[in-house]
């Protein structure tokens, strides 16, 4: 690797070590006419659509880790009957159980995208020794060739709804490019979508 090239994968290494994988808001929305204080809840259901059990669990985990320890993970809360058959059961159950809202998230989309990064020449000088001594003689030219670049794009929903009035207060698509990793995605759509929420000033108390 030439010398331009592993300066520019420091830079980019450093700042993606600093940046971290980001979720940025593409559209949101809340019912205007709803103002939600976290210290007059009592629990809050969190559940991600996800296929894999496994993680399921680990974005359910994360999420709840926002709800000042009053989140409570669906899988350890209803079955897997109950959250794909009967609506009105689980409806009934959750009232019974003193919940107050729900919290859902799910993948909408992949988006894939290739690009070709076209090829760079550099040029570096050079020096050689001569019967004069060193002696400036020409530039080097290196050629460093193109490249495939795939850029995947996950767009996720994250939905409110209060339980008391039956409705949909808040709803938010994020889209995050590249994350590392399925722990890292949630964690970076849960903390754009929580710092969506403070600013918007509709739920107060959060920490």
């Amino acid at each position: 690797m030439h010398m331009k090239n592993t300066i520019l994968f420091l830079v980019m290494a450093v700042f993606a070590f600093s940046c971290g994988t980001v979720a940025k808001i593409e559209k949101s929305w809340r019912d205007p006419d709803t103002q939600v204080n976290m210290e007059q809840l009592n629990k809050i259901l969190v559940v991600a659509h996800l296929r894999n059990e496994a993680d399921r669990r680990t974005t359910e985990d994360r999420m709840a880790g926002y709800l000042n320890g009053k989140g409570v993970v669906s899988y350890t809360f209803l079955t897997k009957s109950e959250n794909e058959e009967n609506k009105e059961r689980v409806r009934t159950k959750l009232k019974q159980d003193g919940f107050d809202a729900v919290v859902v998230m799910r993948l909408l989309d992949v988006d894939k995208d290739v690009q070709y990064v076209p090829g760079t020449i550099s040029t570096y000088p050079t020096y050689y020794r001569g019967f004069y001594g060193y002696y400036y003689n020409s530039f080097n030219r290196f050629y460093d060739p193109g490249y495939y670049q795939t850029t995947k794009t996950y767009l996720v929903e994250t939905n409110i709804y209060s339980l008391k009035q039956d409705k949909l207060i808040f709803s938010a698509v994020t889209s995050t490019a590249n994350p590392e990793n399925l722990d890292k995605l949630t964690n970076a759509v849960t903390k754009s979508v929580y710092q969506k929420i403070k600013s918007e000033g509709f739920i107060t108390g959060l920490k």
